[in-house]
């Protein structure tokens, strides 16, 4: 089976194309620079698309199994107008160009999977979050309702349509944890900001696991919070950190220290989401590392 990966160059995409293509799927990853791109896996072909349209890739929808567009910006960078346009952008041009190729194409892919995150639900202080929760009126959630409907019109066309609200994604080969863990291989960890912030955290292995469950169950249809269903407080996933490394977590970083570090971007940061993942787990998934210890110890 043909799968499309849109931004499976990143953390995310690269694990799952590696593991859909260890299974013997024919993996199409579409990226603007190929030959700038990560070491990708063996059976994973890497094809040039401008990031804007169907363009040259648009006859592989033709006969796909399933699209997966994860492409969009990187949100870390400053949040300046100008970088808050390029992240609003990339994520709407990528969804137009995936309903532009599913259009075209005779035989549809029977699925499209849309990325999200779950920092959409904005700043909720100790309440839990399911995907029934509304957007934040933040920046996050005004983005996250356009990046979302961005490939809504597939369903049009009979495609069923599943949104992954990712949560922090636990990877010693990129993303967050990398520098979430450095100050504590340096004996200088502790919370960011106040520590009572929720942190909603998923292990590599179950995102690419959740990914393919919700490609494979034809039940899936909607938003799903793709999270641990034991989200930690920044204080509490810092404590387990040092628990694990042996090292102590004494050193608090203000939240005027992070304002100033990152400007508006911050509020990923001094906010968080308590976000459960309540309908993935009605569904019958299963989660290897449930809880931040286990993941913890894993990728340490």
């Amino acid at each position: 089976m043909r799968y499309i990966v849109t931004g499976g160059t990143g953390l995310i995409g690269r694990a799952l194309s590696a593991s859909l293509a260890a299974d013997g799927h024919d993996v199409v990853v579409l990226s603007r620079n190929p030959e700038r791109a990560p070491a990708m896996a063996d059976g994973v072909h890497l094809v040039r698309w401008d990031a804007r349209t169907a363009n040259g890739w648009g006859m592989l929808a033709d006969g796909a199994e399933v699209i997966v567009n994860l492409a969009g910006a990187s949100l870390r960078r400053r949040w300046t107008p100008r970088n808050k346009q390029l992240i609003r952008d990339s994520r709407l041009n990528a969804g137009q160009a995936v309903v532009d190729a599913v259009k075209r194409a005779d035989a549809k892919p029977s699925a499209v999977i849309q990325a999200s995150g779950a920092a959409c639900y904005g700043p909720r202080s100790d309440e839990i979050v399911t995907e029934t929760a509304e957007f934040g009126d933040g920046f996050l959630g005004r983005t996250a309702a356009q990046w979302e409907a961005s490939t809504a019109a597939v369903e049009a066309f009979d495609v069923r349509r599943a949104i992954i609200r990712i949560g922090i994604v636990l990877s010693t080969e990129g993303g967050a944890f990398p520098l979430l863990a450095l100050p504590y291989r340096f004996f200088v960890g502790g919370p960011l900001g106040p520590g009572d912030q929720w942190l909603p955290w998923i292990h590599i292995e179950d995102e690419v696991r959740a990914i393919r469950f919700l490609i494979d169950n034809q039940a899936a249809e909607g938003p799903f919070n793709l999270s641990a269903p034991k989200p930690l407080t920044n204080a509490e996933f810092g404590r387990t950190m040092a628990r694990v490394m042996g090292r102590p977590a004494l050193v608090r970083v203000p939240a005027f220290a992070v304002r100033l570090a990152l400007g508006q971007m911050s509020t990923v940061v001094l906010h968080g989401q308590r976000a459960i993942p309540k309908r993935l787990l009605d569904l019958g998934f299963t989660f290897r590392f449930p809880q931040a210890q286990a993941a913890l110890r894993d990728l340490l």
